[in-house]
């Protein structure tokens, strides 16, 4: 297996979740991506829950399909397809200097992601960008999670290819 590198996704919180118990719900996030299952911790007794959990995947293949599942036991509370495709493209550009702060893309929502609102790839500096989206939770009446990502490179990886100039 050739690792390119990994991908860290910050799950910030869930926003107006769907109540699964009498008054609320005790709800976790798991994160999907092949044979990769990563989970964060359960906060009980809320619907707009505030994780900051760092979760990490290491990356084989930059368009292998993440999703983002939400569970309050043993109720699945809605799910969410991670786009990470424009993200990898912005990596790929190979970028050396832009000032701190500078939106590198505007991804707006559509059909074919699951955001809520217009994400943006922005410029951290040192050759690192992140992505800040809230999506819109499918197959379930109402909800959001607002998660961050971030490439990693990881010593003895091969990294994410260049974009052809």
């Amino acid at each position: 297996m050739n690792i390119l590198g990994a991908l860290k996704i910050t799950v910030k919180k869930g926003i107006d979740l769907k109540v699964c118990d009498a008054f609320s719900s005790d709800p976790y996030v798991v994160i999907t991506s092949g044979s990769q299952k990563l989970k964060t911790r359960v906060i009980k007794n809320n619907c707009n829950p505030e994780w900051n959990d760092v979760l990490t995947l290491s990356v084989t293949d930059p368009d292998m399909p993440i999703t983002l599942d939400r569970f309050s036991r043993p109720d699945k509370m809605g799910d969410a397809n991670v786009d990470i495709k424009s993200y990898i493209e912005c990596m790929q550009m190979g970028i050396k200097d832009l000032p701190i702060g500078t939106a590198v893309k505007k991804i707006q929502p559509d059909e074919s992601n699951c955001l809520d609102d217009e994400s943006k790839v922005v410029w951290t500096g040192k050759g690192k960008m992140v992505q800040e989206m809230t999506l819109k939770l499918q197959n379930v009446e109402k909800g959001k999670i607002q998660i961050k990502i971030e490439w990693l490179d990881l010593p003895g990886c091969k990294g994410l290819p260049k974009l052809n100039s």
